[in-house]
């Protein structure tokens, strides 16, 4: 590793060693395959490999094969121009456990071979990768202290000064940055925030945070399971509490670690105060971004960039929104709350996340890496909706649009979410499951799409069932709704009166005698579907 010394003892670490890098994210993220020059092997950069570029000469890079599936031929290729180009490392996706099938040819090429999990997005794994190699690591030394110009120095400084691995927290328990010291312990608990730049979630993590905001400055805290102790604080500015700070007790901390953390909360303060401003300026940019796109106004190529995609990465938008009934107030500052949830939750798994409120509607723009995806976003957009609901105390839904072919057919994706919405919520409450995707309500969309259509041209809305309608409303007959149970039922007398809640005599009887008033021939099968069109968009009767 290439270190230097300043004049005032201070140690500036200039790159970041395959070991570290592997220490830091861990082997649940980033698994060793071959590493031909040791893992004492400097990695300086992180690069996206772009299929119809080449590589640019970057020694001691570090290469994430997008696009890449180890066992095709086009792998070797890779791995050789890897070689070729000096880089350090090439990580690639297990796609079923094929990486290892190019360990011989990176062991020839003199480059490392790292395999990550198919499921893990390669957007959120390069900001892992960078965040690491970019943080600074300078460690305090014996003549002076630590240059803290932001949260990782802050965060190192802290590691080196107290003698733990340590982290630095927002409120919401996500992970703003860590040190990256060499040789101090850490624990599963750390690599898996670390992973999802999120604490896991449990009970006993939870009294632990209730126990550390409560109290009024530094907490030594229990193991919790198999993990370490803690040391933390709470940072607080002008009585509002910014965040935390967590130091890994390993039972060999600075006599005055208390003192020196308590210090550190105090300089942390004003580093979380820009970073939530900088981030807070960061999500305006990309939710306007995103209303572009979804409203079709944004050119594809020059957003694409912006928002950690490629112009034609499959992606869908999933809409989410309040069912129960609310007051203006009331709904305002739950759809609020419902964007910050949203948000969070796919944060937690894509990382930097585009979501915009848009007419009381939330909208998130989902990557969609493969098939096997989108039943995981169904599942991540139930449990988003049930989360929410529970948190808000109020029904929430999520609708899937169709996964469509790069951000310039979002707006597509966009109207099928809307439709499924608008289907889920049906009279006010929904009736249904949480979360459901356009593929499964695709019968469903069709009819309210239909309906529209017909609505829209009154020609096409011409036909027997206004007189049905008529003739009811003056007589105070149900033919349209017997025509319309008769005709769901299959023409199934029996079903049919079920559906009615009546004897099939009866139903028999109103059938002849509409039959008979108004001439309408259901025995036609043109006419059936018609008639039935009409009253199921048209004039919405339900059995």
């Amino acid at each position: 590793m290439d270190q230097r010394t300043s004049q005032s003892g201070t140690r500036e670490i200039r790159a970041c060693s395959l070991a570290q890098l592997l220490d830091v994210l861990g082997q649940s993220v980033l698994r060793l395959l071959t590493a031909p020059a040791g893992l004492s092997a400097p990695v300086t950069e992180a690069l996206v490999h772009d299929v119809h570029t080449p590589l640019p000469r970057t020694p001691d890079g570090l290469l994430l094969a997008v696009g890449v599936r180890p066992a095709e031929p086009e792998a070797h290729e890779l791995v050789r121009a890897a070689g070729a180009a000096g880089l350090a490392a090439l990580v690639v996706k297990e796609y079923g456990g094929t990486a290892a099938a190019l360990a011989d040819a990176a062991e020839a090429h003199g480059v490392a071979l790292l395999a990550v999990d198919e499921d893990v997005s390669w957007h959120h794994l390069h900001l892992l990768i960078a965040s690491t190699l970019n943080a600074p690591r300078t460690v305090a030394g014996t003549a002076g202290g630590a240059a803290l110009g932001d949260l990782f120095s802050l965060a190192n400084a802290l590691a080196a000064a107290i003698g733990g691995a340590t982290a630095i927290e927002d409120p919401r328990q996500r992970i703003f940055a860590y040190s990256t010291l060499p040789d101090q312990p850490v624990d599963e608990d750390r690599r898996q925030g670390i992973l999802g730049l999120q604490v896991p979630d449990g009970p006993e993590n939870s009294a632990q945070y209730r126990m550390l905001y409560r109290g009024p400055g530094v907490c030594r805290l229990p193991a919790v399971g198999d993990g370490l102790p803690r040391l933390a604080v709470a940072v607080r500015a002008g009585g509002e509490t910014l965040g935390s700070i967590w130091v890994v007790d390993t039972g060999t901390l600075a006599k005055d670690a208390e003192e020196v953390l308590a210090q550190g909360a105090s300089m942390a303060a004003l580093h979380l105060l820009q970073a939530r401003a900088a981030e807070e300026l960061v999500r305006r940019q990309h939710g306007d971004l995103l209303r572009r796109v979804l409203d079709g106004g944004a050119s594809a190529a020059l957003v694409a960039p912006q928002l950690g995609l490629r112009e034609d990465d499959p992606v869908r938008v999933v809409a989410f929104a309040l069912a129960g009934d609310l007051s203006v107030p009331s709904g305002e500052q739950a759809a609020l709350r419902l964007v910050e949830l949203v948000r969070l939750q796919c944060e937690a798994r894509y990382g930097q996340h585009a979501c915009v409120l848009v007419g009381g509607i939330v909208y998130a723009l989902l990557p969609v890496p493969d098939e096997r995806s989108e039943g995981r976003q169904r599942g991540l957009a139930a449990d988003i909706a049930r989360q929410a609901g529970h948190a808000l105390r109020v029904p929430v839904v999520a609708g899937l649009g169709g996964v469509v072919r790069g951000l310039a057919e979002a707006t597509a994706s966009r109207v099928d979410a809307d439709l499924v919405l608008r289907i889920l919520t049906g009279g006010g409450r929904p009736d249904g499951p949480a979360a459901a995707t356009v593929a499964e309500l695709r019968s469903k969309v069709t009819l309210l799409r239909l309906g529209e259509l017909l609505a829209d041209r009154p020609q096409l809305a011409e036909g027997p069932w206004r007189r049905v309608l008529a003739h009811d409303a003056e007589h105070g007959t149900e033919y349209a709704r017997t025509y319309l149970a008769y005709l769901d039922a299959g023409c199934d007398m029996a079903r049919a009166a079920r559906l009615l809640a009546v004897h099939p005599n009866t139903c028999r009887y109103r059938l002849r005698q509409a039959q008979a008033q108004l001439g309408i021939d259901v025995e036609d099968p043109d006419e059936r579907l018609v008639l039935w069109l009409h009253l199921r968009t048209l004039a919405r009767t339900t059995p």
